[in-house]
């Protein structure tokens, strides 16, 4: 994982040029520059919140089609990526705060048979803002969520994918 750079102002963000502003932001979505850019266009933000209010605004904004690939683009917890080593700086720094990277061969395997399971359901990975969590809380989420209609299921992923927006932007902008 690469070294964080120290967090920026809002007053700095505000000043930097768009193509500035989505290299250092353009990774809170998940392999999804286009919220940086179109939360970017949104500024001048008057403080953290309006930033974090941007990028979902920026989300809510988007067709259907755009939302469900930014979720597809998020990779399963505890999945292949992980194992590979394949997941985002964030992502991984994510997942191994939740005691993701440390699972036992018998928790591997539960959470590969709940990936499979909830990807045949809904058609995406399962999203949970892990930041916080441990890895009995997010199974559970897993085994309630299962049983959602898919619409509720898409829109609470969407409200995940915000939290997890809050948090990275929280770790990169100065309150």
């Amino acid at each position: 994982m690469r070294n964080r750079t120290p967090a920026l102002t809002v007053d700095e963000i505000n000043a930097l040029p768009l193509a500035d502003f989505i290299a250092r932001f353009g990774d809170v979505a998940e392999h999804s520059p286009w919220v940086a850019e179109s939360a970017g266009r949104r500024r001048p933000f008057a403080d953290r919140e309006a930033m974090i209010a941007a990028f979902g605004q920026a989300l809510a904004a988007a067709a259907p089609d755009r939302q469900l690939a930014l979720i597809r683009a998020h990779p399963d917890l505890a999945g292949k990526a992980a194992i590979a080593g394949d997941l985002t700086d964030d992502s991984a720094r994510e997942q191994a705060g939740a005691g993701l990277a440390s699972l036992t061969a018998d928790e591997f395997a539960r959470f590969a048979r709940l990936n499979e399971a909830y990807r045949t359901r809904f058609g995406f990975p399962f999203i949970f803002a892990v930041k916080g969590a441990g890895k009995e809380q997010i199974l559970a989420a897993f085994e309630t969520r299962l049983a959602h209609a898919p619409e509720a299921e898409f829109a609470t992923a969407l409200e995940q994918v915000m939290r997890i927006f809050r948090f990275r932007i929280e770790d990169r902008v100065s309150p």
